[in-house]
């Protein structure tokens, strides 16, 4: 047992030995081709003033799915709820006091929407680039609005009685059946109507909608997952989640929510934002994880214009000026041929000038 541990600790030290040696290798051959097409991909800049126009006219579709997305939405809340069958038995659940919410309704718009609009400004202001300020706001609106589809389409649909149902349906505590032992509700019209949409909770739903998106977002900005081992990355990226959960949680102790109505909606919300987010957006995690697809697409043409045609390969290296963000310099090489050109990233073929 004690050369077979022995050996072990010889071994991990040769591994140590060969981790070492690699680091050394990699510092003397100095910045990677890939880390060189990152630091000039991000110096490329596409303004709202020259590009913005062009931007949202290609998504024109995409606003107006947007805008009908709003009007589903209006009249799933106006319409009422299917009123399910309570019974007297079943009103030991439903005796929780009403309560206000810890969290008003008219402050999720706000958390959820226009705190990841603000931030998505922030990083335009610092790159100047329209494709991540309008594909990050689309992508998030998206997001927002079809989980508010789907949340009050579930809500009307099921009709479940919140857990203070009880004094919506009877404040004055009297409570009376029909013949069925269904409840005769004498409450107000618009607290009944509000106690048949329990599950899901939309609270829940659009807070990990709208603060998952933003997580994500920022896990890409941030390049959390870059393999470096800086914690505080990870914990940035986690605070919107962790707001959203609050958010929900609040919905339990203010007994407007039964706990697996808040843990349906907050894990609806999060597959939402993370299909809309991945619409526009590559995994948080890749090398290029910081742009959206389309900002790598508007590098790739800009170098292919500027590509002649003849049949001399042109290579095209990004450089970067002070002030007129990246310029193409050509450098003609031979002839040969794209046959033997494979599998690359984004970044590589942008340095490269191949599409």
């Amino acid at each position: 047992m004690a050369w077979s541990k022995l050996r072990s600790l010889f071994s991990f030290l040769k591994f140590q030995g060969i981790l070492q040696r690699l680091r050394q290798q990699q510092q003397q051959q100095g910045p990677s081709q890939s880390e060189r097409a990152t630091e000039a991909a991000k110096r490329a800049e596409y303004p709202i003033r020259t590009y913005g126009t062009k931007v949202a006219w290609n998504h024109l579709h995409d606003w107006l799915i947007l805008m009908l997305l709003v009007i589903i939405e209006v009249g799933l809340f106006v319409i009422h709820p299917f009123y399910r069958f309570v019974g007297k038995d079943m009103m030991g659940d439903l005796r929780y006091p009403m309560k206000d919410n810890t969290v008003p309704l008219w402050a999720v718009p706000i958390y959820s929407v226009l705190l990841p609009i603000c931030v998505s400004i922030f990083f335009y202001y610092r790159r100047k680039d329209v494709y991540d300020l309008h594909h990050s706001v689309l992508g998030l609106l998206f997001a927002v609005l079809i989980t508010a589809v789907i949340t009050d389409a579930i809500k009307d649909a099921v009709g479940r009685p919140r857990p203070d149902f009880f004094w919506r349906c009877f404040p004055d505590g009297k409570d009376v059946y029909d013949k069925w032992g269904n409840v005769v509700c004498h409450g107000n019209k618009a607290d009944i109507k509000e106690g048949h949409k329990s599950f899901p909770s939309g609270h829940a739903s659009w807070s990990f909608a709208g603060l998952g998106y933003l997580s994500l977002y920022l896990a890409g900005k941030i390049h959390t997952f870059d393999r470096q081992g800086h914690i505080a990355k990870l914990c940035i990226t986690v605070i919107p989640l962790l707001a959203a959960s609050l958010v929900a949680v609040s919905r339990v102790d203010d007994y407007w929510h039964h706990w697996n109505d808040v843990f349906a909606g907050g894990f609806l919300g999060l597959v939402v934002s993370a299909f809309c987010y991945r619409q526009f957006f590559p995994n948080p995690y890749d090398d290029d994880g910081w742009g959206p697809y389309a900002y790598f697409d508007a590098l790739l043409e800009e170098l292919s214009d500027n590509n002649g045609d003849g049949a001399a390969q042109t290579t095209n290296q990004l450089t970067a000026h002070p002030t007129m963000g990246v310029h193409i310099v050509n450098q003609t090489q031979g002839s040969k041929g794209d046959s033997d050109y494979g599998p690359s990233s984004r970044l590589d073929d942008i340095e490269l000038g191949r599409r």
